[in-house]
């Protein structure tokens, strides 16, 4: 926590990518170890992800289903750099890449970091499958130093994982997501002002 007398770290935008296979009956996602000295979140089990950096600031780089788009433009940050980052932190976190033939991606998630943490952040949550990444998806050799532990697990095995409470959250959402559930909006969780507020973009 953040002591009274100093001031709140900005929010930053960011993105993150929920990897899912559907290769051996029940629905795997891709999920990683955030290192027991990071400033944010140590210690917890994360999916990939991080903030947007200026180098970000490029057209859309893969395509988004037109209701995808429209709910993630309701921000202060275009689509293109926010896809842009997701991607760009998957292929440093894990090695992996999506082809640009890939489904679409989906914007399934929102949330601003809540005041009091050493870092905050306004960010994105993408879902992706994994059959369109354009290498094995067994093979984490190039996968950079941030996330350890990083493999494929399934739904239910990965909520028994020590998840920091938003990923708990957005977790329960793409379980019901890739069990065929429905989304009437995406859900944004809004700590960006003094009175947390819940809401659906639509």
């Amino acid at each position: 926590m953040i002591a009274p007398d100093r001031a709140e770290p900005p929010i930053r935008p960011a993105a993150t990518v929920i990897l899912a296979r559907h290769d051996q009956g029940q629905p795997r996602i891709l999920m990683g170890q955030r290192g027991a000295g990071a400033a944010f979140m140590p210690s917890k089990y994360v999916f990939p992800g991080g903030a947007v950096d200026p180098g970000d600031d490029w057209p859309l780089p893969l395509p988004l289903a037109p209701l995808c788009a429209g709910r993630l433009a309701q921000g202060p940050t275009p689509p293109g750099p926010l896809v842009a980052a997701a991607l760009r932190e998957l292929t440093e976190e894990t090695g992996l890449s999506l082809r640009a033939d890939t489904p679409p991606l989906r914007f399934v998630f929102r949330a601003i970091t809540p005041p009091g943490r050493t870092r905050r952040f306004d960010a994105r949550f993408f879902l992706a499958d994994a059959a369109g990444l354009a290498e094995d998806p067994e093979d984490l050799s190039r996968a950079g130093a941030e996330l350890s532990h990083l493999h494929w697990i399934g739904l239910a095995e990965a909520r028994a994982l020590d998840l920091p409470f938003i990923t708990e959250v957005v977790l329960a959402e793409v379980t019901h997501l890739l069990r065929g559930g429905d989304q009437p909006g995406v859900p944004f969780f809004d700590n960006s002002g003094a009175v947390p507020t819940f809401r659906r973009l639509l």
